[in-house]
C-alpha cells in the first residue's frame, strides 16, 4: 500500500496547481512522456524502425501503467523505471517491445522527466511572484507619501514612507523574477547518456538521438553527463527557498507592524478569520504565519540537495533519493509561500494615522539625525552630535519632547542656524518617493529588464 504522509502546511496554504506538478500521476507521465520521446528520438537517428517507435507512443499512456504495482515492485528494485518499461512492454507485440528504454538507464528517464517537471514548476512560480509583485506594487504606489517610522535594530530610526519600506521589498521581487527565469534555463537540460555516462550502448548515433530527444520535450541537449552532477537541481532547490524567504520577510513586517502595540497595518479580516479557540478578541496574523512556516521549512530542506551533489563516480549511492523527497516539498512551500504572500499582501490593511501617532511616539526623538544635520553646517557634525545626543538623553529619561531638551541643553548661539522648531517629520523623507517611483519602474518594464540593461552597459 502507497501510504502518503499528510502535510497540514502545505494542505492548508500549498498551491495545488505545484502539488500537482509533482504528483504520483504527472511524475509518471513525465517518464512516460520521455519513454515516448526517447523512441521517437532514436526512430529519427535511425537507431529503432519508425514503426516500432509508433508503437511504442501508443503504448507510452497511463492507461498501461497499474499504479499500485509499480510502486509496489519499484520498493523491490529500489527505482521505478524497470517495472515501467516491462509494463508499457507488455502492451506491445513481438518487436516493438523489444525496443522499449533501448539503450537509456533509470536515470536517464527519472532525470529526463524530473526535468520536464522542473520546467513546468518554474513556467508555474512566475504567475505567484507576479500576483506576489503587483500586489506590494500597489502598496508601494499607493502610499509612496504615507509617513512612517524607519526602524534599525527593532527602534525607530529616522522618518521614511510605508511605500518605500515596500520599495525595498519590491525590488528584490523583482531580482526574484530574474533568478527564476536564469534557473529555468539552468534545469531545462535531457539527460541520455547511459550506465556510466558514456552512451556506449547507445552507440555513434547517442549525440543525434540525445538532440532529437531534446527537441522532442522542449528541453536543452548537452554533451556531457549529469547522473552525478545535481548542481542544477540544487540551484532550484535554493531558488526555491529563495522565493519563500522574500515571501517571509515581507510577512515578518507585516506581524511586527500588527502588533497592538504598534498598529500600522493588519491582515485582512473575516468571520473567524486568525480567530483563537478562548480569546476572542483574537485576530491573528495567520497567512503570515504560514508564509514564515514554510520558509522556515524550505530554507532548512533546501541544504539537503547540497548533500545530494556529494554523489560520488558516475552513479550515486543513497544522495540521489535525497532529492526525491526535497525537490517536490521544495517547490510546493515556495508556491504556496508566494500564493499566501500574495493574497495578505492584496487583503492588506493600513492605517496612516496610526503611522503618525507612532512618529510622536518618543516625543519627536525620531528627528535627532534631522536636527543633527540642520547643525552640522555649522557646528560640525561631531559637536551637533553630542549636542543632539545629550538632549535625547535629558528628553528621553524626562519624558520631555527633543525640541523642548535641544533648547535647553544648547549653549549660546548653538541654535542659530536650526530654524523653526520642531521640525516635521514629513519634512525628512529624503528620497522616498523617487525610491518608490524606482522600483515600481523596474518591476513594471517586466521580465529580462534589467538583464537587458546589463548587457548594454558591459558593451558600452
Amino acid at each position: 500500500m502507497n501510504r502518503q504522509t499528510f502535510k497540514l502546511l502545505p494542505e492548508l496554504f500549498g498551491d495545488g496547481v505545484m502539488a500537482e506538478i509533482f504528483s504520483a500521476e504527472r511524475t509518471v507521465l513525465a517518464w512516460l512522456r520521455t519513454e515516448e520521446a526517447l523512441a521517437w528520438a532514436q526512430a529519427e537517428a535511425g537507431v529503432i524502425e519508425p514503426g516500432d517507435a509508433e508503437a511504442i507512443a501508443a503504448a507510452c499512456v497511463p492507461a498501461n501503467i497499474d499504479l499500485p504495482r509499480l510502486w509496489a515492485e519499484a520498493a523491490n528494485v529500489g527505482y521505478p523505471i524497470l517495472p515501467l518499461v516491462r509494463m508499457i512492454s507488455a502492451a506491445l507485440p513481438e518487436g516493438p517491445n523489444g525496443r522499449v528504454h533501448y539503450g537509456a538507464t533509470t536515470q536517464d528517464i527519472m532525470d529526463t522527466g524530473l526535468a520536464l517537471q522542473l520546467g513546468e514548476a518554474l513556467d508555474r512560480v512566475p504567475e505567484l511572484l507576479g500576483a506576489f509583485g503587483d500586489a506590494v506594487a500597489a502598496l508601494v504606489a499607493g502610499h509612496a507619501g504615507t509617513v512612517v517610522a524607519a526602524r534599525t535594530h527593532a527602534q525607530q530610526a529616522v522618518p521614511t514612507t510605508f511605500g518605500a519600506k515596500l520599495a525595498v521589498l519590491l525590488a528584490e521581487v523583482t531580482r526574484q523574477r530574474e533568478r527564476v527565469g536564469a534557473t529555468a534555463r539552468q534545469v531545462r537540460v535531457v539527460s541520455l547518456f547511459g550506465a556510466g555516462g558514456t552512451s556506449a550502448a547507445m552507440g555513434e548515433r547517442s549525440s543525434a538521438v540525445r538532440a532529437a530527444l531534446a527537441r522532442e520535450l522542449g528541453l536543452r541537449t548537452t554533451e556531457v553527463p549529469w547522473h552525478v552532477a545535481r548542481d542544477g537541481v540544487a540551484e532550484f532547490g535554493v531558488t526555491c527557498a529563495s522565493l519563500a524567504a522574500t515571501a517571509a520577510r515581507f510577512a515578518r513586517e507585516v506581524v511586527d507592524l500588527s502588533r497592538t502595540e504598534v498598529g500600522e497595518v493588519r491582515e485582512a479580516g473575516g468571520h473567524h478569520r486568525g480567530a483563537s479557540s478562548t480569546m476572542p478578541q483574537k485576530a491573528n496574523p495567520i497567512g503570515c504565519e504560514a508564509v514564515i512556516g514554510m520558509s522556515g521549512t524550505a530554507g532548512a530542506l533546501s541544504s539537503a540537495l547540497f548533500r545530494a551533489m556529494e554523489a560520488g563516480h558516475e552513479r550515486a549511492a543513497g544522495e540521489w533519493q535525497v532529492e526525491w523527497y526535497a525537490v517536490p516539498l521544495l517547490a510546493e512551500l515556495a508556491a504556496g509561500a508566494l500564493a499566501t504572500a500574495a493574497d495578505v499582501a492584496a487583503g492588506l490593511r493600513v492605517y496612516p494615522e496610526a503611522m503618525r501617532a507612532n512618529l510622536d511616539a518618543e516625543g519627536g526623538l525620531i528627528m535627532a539625525e534631522a536636527y543633527m544635520m540642520r547643525l552640522a553646517p555649522a557646528l560640525g557634525r561631531e559637536r551637533a552630535h553630542d549636542l543632539v545626543y545629550k538632549a535625547a538623553h535629558e528628553a528621553r529619561e524626562h519624558g520631555r519632547a527633543l525640541a523642548d531638551a535641544l533648547l535647553e541643553v544648547a549653549g549660546p548661539g548653538d541654535l542659530e542656524s536650526l530654524g523653526a522648531l520642531p521640525i516635521p517629520p514629513e519634512s525628512y523623507v529624503g528620497d522616498a518617493e523617487a525610491v518608490c517611483a524606482a522600483a515600481l519602474a523596474a518591476w513594471r518594464a517586466g521580465p529580462g529588464a534589467g538583464r537587458e540593461e546589463a548587457v548594454l552597459e558591459e558593451s558600452a
